[in-house]
């Protein structure tokens, strides 16, 4: 009985990689055709950028064909997890930088991507600085995917509300809690953050831990030499929380997701939004932003008195990043491809888009909206680069981060507890690792 229920299971397996296999086969359909795996629409995000300027190229190159196939984002590492375990690794796929490609790497699946552009002479085309995020992601093991963004994070604000209530852009986390009392004070929500996705929830947790104990103290804490637990980590947690009983989140913070939140910043319901230099899109969205194009301003994490934290330093990353199969790879098929739309990324993105990808804009456009204007006098300031939450985290407790942080707002869970299940989570993957 035992045996058949397993053979039942065996056969399940083989029959999900079957599936599988029929829609990326680990090779080309045909010697034309490369298949690309992504979690945006096609009419969406990278997704319209790269297959925009992949119709351009077929215009040159009639024969050749991508196929396309979405999967929903939180679920793209357990399909890439079947596709390895089935051997058949698309052409072309998005993923997550930090550990999930750590583990694609030392496993071989991916192609060497400085080599690879430095024969195909694009090198030249991609932003140094990030390049070496990528590297220090990758736990510098070289250069093994493409960037989708090149992002600084920080505080979007209402300029108006500011200007009305005679309010100066913070440079102290004390002077950011002055703003947000007489915000408050004045019946206004002084933060909006989107805390159903959960992410950009620990995102406002790292503010304080970035600037408490430095730009790599996540790092330092997934390699073990400082422990979660340590009083900088559980200090974050309390601020965080003090802020939530004060109502400086308003209310059911945790059922707001990231585009709710957005608009909540647009409608003058919140006068400031955590989030990164992506949010470019929705800012120079003219129909969807109701603050106009300069109605929304920025500034970088304050600094905490007493923390190792500067003003230069600031929270970055390049998003979602783009890999390629070694064993699908293919320099006149695949390589052909690469030239012809990498060549352009950085230009054609800044210029349908007004956003940076990691690539160089040698081209740009006399019209550059105001908030794409500001990413760039941002990213010029950059000193030291700091990792968001998770960057440094293993799976199992980045979704123990995860989770617990939307405890944490509801204060159902104390900062002691919260640090101590990610300390517990990290210390078991660092044990079996």
């Amino acid at each position: 009985m035992r045996a058949f229920k397993g053979m039942k299971v065996l056969g399940f397996v083989i029959l999900v990689c079957c599936l599988h296999v029929n829609l990326f086969a680990g090779g080309q359909a045909d010697e034309n055709t490369i298949q690309f795996l992504s979690i945006w629409a096609e009419d969406k995000d990278n997704s319209k950028l790269l297959l925009e300027l992949t119709e351009e190229y077929k215009k040159e190159n009639p024969d050749f064909n991508l196929e396309f196939e979405l999967v929903a984002a939180e679920n793209l590492r357990q399909k890439v997890k079947v596709l390895v375990a089935s051997d058949s690794v698309p052409d072309v796929f998005v993923y997550e930088a930090g550990k999930p490609i750590v583990e694609l790497i030392d496993g071989g699946i991916l192609l060497d991507m400085e080599k690879t552009f430095t024969d195909l002479g694009l090198m030249d085309t991609l932003d140094p600085g990030a390049v070496s995020l990528l590297k220090r992601l990758a736990d510098n093991r070289g250069l093994y995917d493409l960037p989708l963004g090149m992002n600084v994070e920080g505080i979007w604000y209402n300029k108006k509300m500011f200007a009305d209530l005679g309010l100066d852009v913070p440079e102290t986390w004390s002077e950011l809690m002055d703003v947000c009392e007489v915000l408050h004070q004045n019946g206004i929500q002084p933060f909006t953050a989107g805390g159903k996705d959960k992410w950009p929830i620990t995102r406002v947790i790292n503010m304080y831990v970035m600037r408490r104990m430095g730009v790599d103290a996540m790092e330092r804490g997934s390699k073990g030499e400082i422990s979660f637990t340590d009083p900088g980590f559980v200090e974050a947690g309390h601020v965080i929380q003090d802020m939530v009983r004060k109502g400086y989140f308003g209310e059911g913070i945790v059922t707001v997701d990231m585009s709710s939140a957005a608009d909540a910043l647009f409608s003058g319901q919140a006068a400031m939004f955590y989030n990164g230099s992506w949010f470019t899109q929705d800012l120079n969205d003219t129909e969807r932003n109701l603050l106009g194009p300069d109605g929304v301003g920025f500034f970088n994490i304050p600094v905490v008195e007493g923390g190792v934290g500067k003003l230069d330093d600031y929270s970055v990353n390049c998003g979602n990043i783009l890999v390629l199969s070694a064993k699908a790879y293919d320099e006149e098929l695949t390589g052909e491809w690469l030239k012809y739309v990498f060549s352009r990324f950085g230009d054609y993105a800044m210029e349908t888009t007004g956003t940076f990808k990691g690539f160089k804009v040698s081209n740009m456009p006399d019209n550059v909206p105001t908030y794409t204007r500001i990413v760039g006098e941002e990213l010029a300031k950059v000193n030291n680069a700091g990792l968001w939450f998770e960057a440094s985290m293993d799976d199992k407790t980045t979704q123990v981060a995860q989770n617990f942080a939307q405890s944490l707002f509801n204060l159902e869970m104390t900062p002691e507890q919260y640090f101590e299940e990610i300390e517990k989570s990290s210390k078991e993957y660092r044990e079996k690792n």
